[in-house]
């Protein structure tokens, strides 16, 4: 491992001190209106001056700049066609090797007047999916039914993602997805990651972006590719800030509040977020299991009835400073934390009857978990710019630490059949986990005279995961050992990384493809009690992930285009599901862990077609070896859940996009999708062998009024999908929602109703369970109303550039609630 990281460093020194000599043209510049105001995201096309054919398309950034480089040498200019503001062309700009950079003067483009247009001015907004050659992009600000509500709210309404009954997110029909915040892991799954993004609001992010087959500079991880949440950072000079209220009634009430600050001057930059939330969801789970004799006949009956009452209160906070030390010097330092409080009453009611439903025995069962979640990170980086075309160097360094405690309380009462108790016992759980991840990551790009860059880079992280379940048994009052149930696992793993990346242009093909090699050396120790013996295990592999993008344009200006795609994955197992002992969850249900499982490879294939940012369209194909999904065991009538690896699944999948603007008011996107998917395992005393088509069709309406009025219409729908032992059977929803803007734009009321028509139910089947069938419904609080103010407020100044920063990427998905 030493030697690795020896060999990569002197070879990323000696490669940039051969190639940072290297440099090409490029031409910068400014765009405002005739207020002076800052104009982002106006489209600027480069021409050759001797033809006018295109040589370069370029959009401003959120603060009208705009860089056009690996530029050849030559004559062009520079045009702009905005429906909102009169043509620009500016004067031939001629770059040699005596004017290799021309900086241009500020471009002040004029508004149309009302006569030109004939119309009222309708002011540019984003859209809500932008396609790039390795991702898809999702704008936040486009929801208005996400106003003031929470990153998963915002995940749940982007094209192609699906949230189950357990947090679980699949993409595109595969599951496996890693999700991170600004490029980095949140290092979370399950339950604990819902509970993450319910604690992160939406109006502190700007982006999503969506990469089935991420580029080589990413982390392997993730079999079904990357959910990347991207953070809103405002790059304007001054103080301004952005405060954000909700308040939601639905079964329960719940409110938000959040506040985005930014201040920068002279070569210091000062920024952040804080939020404060309070939410009481109350859901109805309801379970059935039948058990049948070896002929198929009905044995007995199991009904459970699961009131769970959840109080809910979340604080996030997070602070960053940038020095810019020189022109060409970045210098940044970040803090980030979530603190997190989750108490949840659950009033469960079970009853077993026999063939004929007569009643043989009820339990009651009041079980209480309280639970503390806190997560603090550390990052420090550092950017250098070895010119001003693009060659640089950027470092990170990070450290997380997560610290979650849970106290348990299982009280169950059973009854005969005349109501008389027969027995009681009590139950108590301390689990406290501490997890601990420290990264260094290093990237180097080298633009080239034709266009072309190279980049590469090294990453290593370790991480130590510590876990402990201490349960009880309460007898006459004295708390006893339970040693069948308690544990202590401690687990530590190191990952290196290396990736070269390489895109290029030719004519009219875009290129890009990447090579990245990851080694992982991993120990779990299991340290066992009286009853328990002790054990460990070690495991140290190296894997190659290679990836490939190709795009072509059909047409000279690149309206029609084909892309087509590659790349390996991996899934390597979350850090608590290698945690090899048994956690009760209630009387007739365990959830176990599993040492034995192995990391997981996947092979994801896409060809796109796209005409303009309108409509698109993807066949897609992906193939897993040792999948890892959760599976069920019924022994003795005791349900057991836990991670396994199914031997094969494969993904055919489907799926269109298409953005219309109906009228100047009216501007709607729709997505469908059509997915097959297969698995084929050995599972426990079952062959599991399942196969099923679904179909998922989503829909967002949004229209623009006069006099600073708006409003949304959304809804999706799925039919039955089959995801190894489970069938998750068909839900949708309806949302709406309109919003004014007030106080010369600087504010915003927003009213929205989500799930109207209380649709978006999760129900599911369970098969392959030995002569067992199950079932559940589980009953969300998801219909509610939101009221949500915005005020913005501050002063800002001319602009300057940042780094956002981009560390620790990979592990921070692995910790399983």
């Amino acid at each position: 491992m030493n030697k690795l990281i020896l060999i990569t460093t002197a070879f990323l020194l000696v490669f940039v001190t051969q190639v940072s000599a290297q440099n090409g043209y490029s031409i910068a510049g400014i765009i405002s209106n005739n207020q002076n105001k800052a104009l982002a995201s106006i489209q600027i096309t480069l021409t050759n001056a001797n033809d006018n054919s295109v040589a370069k398309i370029e959009i401003s950034d959120a603060d009208g700049n705009f860089a056009i480089q690996n530029l050849k040498e030559g004559n062009y200019k520079v045009v702009i066609d905005d429906m909102e503001y009169s043509p620009y062309q500016s004067e031939t700009i001629s770059l040699n090797a005596s004017n290799p950079k021309a900086n241009l003067a500020p471009i002040i483009l004029t508004s149309k007047s009302a006569t030109d247009l004939n119309e009222v001015v309708i002011k540019k907004k984003k859209p809500f999916v932008e396609n790039k050659i390795d991702r898809t992009v999702v704008n936040v600000d486009a929801f208005i039914t996400a106003a003031g509500g929470d990153a998963m709210d915002v995940l749940e309404k982007s094209p192609g993602i699906i949230v189950d009954q357990n947090g679980t997110i699949t993409f595109k029909g595969k599951s496996g997805v890693q999700v991170f915040i600004d490029d980095k892991p949140t290092y979370l799954s399950g339950a604990e990651l819902e509970a993450y993004l319910k604690s992160l609001p939406a109006s502190t992010l700007d982006k999503i972006e969506l990469m089935t087959n991420p580029p080589a500079k990413y982390d392997a991880a993730g079999g079904a590719g990357i959910i990347n949440i991207v953070s809103k950072r405002s790059k304007v000079r001054g103080f301004n800030a952005n405060l954000t209220s909700r308040f939601s009634q639905g079964k329960r009430s719940g409110n938000r509040q959040g506040l985005n600050f930014n201040y920068m001057e002279n070569k210091i930059r000062v920024f952040g977020n804080v939020g404060y939330g309070e939410n009481n969801p109350i859901n109805d789970l309801f379970i059935f299991r039948k058990f049948k004799n070896t002929d198929g006949s009905t044995n007995s009956l199991f009904y459970q009835n699961s009131d769970i009452d959840t109080k809910i209160k979340s604080t996030n906070a997070r602070i960053g400073m940038d020095y810019y030390a020189s022109d060409k010097t970045t210098i940044g330092f970040g803090l980030s934390g979530v603190l997190r409080n989750n108490n949840q009453f659950s009033d469960v009611r079970s009853e077993v009857t026999d063939a004929n439903s007569v009643l043989d025995s009820s339990i009651v069962a009041n079980n209480l978990n309280k639970q503390k979640f806190k997560n603090g990170g550390i990052n420090f980086n550092l950017r250098h710019e070895l010119d001003s075309l693009g060659q640089r160097i950027t470092v990170d360094l990070d450290y997380l630490k997560y610290d979650t405690s849970s106290k348990q309380t299982f009280n169950n009462y059973i009854y005969q059949p005349d109501n008389s108790l027969s027995s009681q016992d009590q139950l108590k759980g301390f689990l406290p986990s501490d997890l601990n991840i420290y990264g260094l990551k290093t990237d180097y790009t080298l633009p080239f005279k034709n266009g072309s860059t190279f980049e590469t880079g090294y990453k290593v992280s370790y991480t130590q995961t510590d876990n402990i379940a201490d349960y009880r048994d309460v007898v006459n009052g004295e708390e006893i050992p339970n040693y069948s149930t308690s544990n202590h696992f401690k687990y530590d793993e190191i990952i290196n990384a290396a990736y070269v990346n390489f895109n290029t242009n030719y004519k009219r093909f875009g290129i890009q493809t990447g090579l990245r090699v990851e080694n992982t050396e991993s120990r779990g120790n299991q340290l066992g009690n009286v009853e328990q013996a002790a054990s460990k295990f070690k495991r140290n592999y190296t894997n190659l992930f290679p990836t490939v993008f190709v795009q072509y344009k059909l047409d000279s200006i690149g309206n029609n285009q084909l892309v087509v795609n590659y790349g390996r994955r991996i899934n390597r197992p979350y850090f608590q599901d290698l945690n090899p002992f048994i956690s009760p969850l209630d009387k007739f249900t365990f959830y176990s862990g599993n040492p034995f499982l192995n990391p997981s490879f996947a092979n994801n294939y896409e060809l796109s077609y796209r005409y303009k940012g309108m409509f698109s369209t993807t066949l897609s194909y992906g193939s897993s070896k040792d999948d890892i999904n959760e599976t069920i065991e019924i022994n003795d009538g005791i349900y057991y859940s836990r991670p396994g690896n199914i031997g094969k699944s494969e993904y055919f999948s489907l799926n269109a996009n298409l953005q219309l603007e109906f009228t100047k008011w009216w501007t709607s996107n729709t997505y469908t999708e059509v997915t097959h998917a297969k698995y084929k395992s050995k599972l426990y005393t079952e062959d599991l062998n399942s196969s099923g088509t679904f179909w998922v069709f989503s829909m967002n309406n949004s229209f623009k009024f006069n006099k600073g009025w708006s409003a949304e219409l959304s809804g999706n729908y799925q039919t039955d999908i089959v995801s190894a032992q489970f069938v998750l059977l068909s839900r949708s929803n309806i949302n709406i929602g309109v919003q004014k803007k007030l106080l010369q734009d600087k504010a915003t009321i927003k009213l929205s109703a989500n799930d109207i028509f209380y649709s978006n139910m999760n129900n599911g089947i369970i098969k392959n369970l030995q002569n067992t069938d199950a079932n559940w419904t589980n009953k969300l609080d998801s219909r509610f109303v939101a009221l949500t103010f915005t005020y913005s407020f501050g002063k800002s100044f001319a602009p300057k550039k940042q780094y956002n920063s981009n560390g620790a990427q990979d592990e921070m998905n692995r910790v399983k609630g």
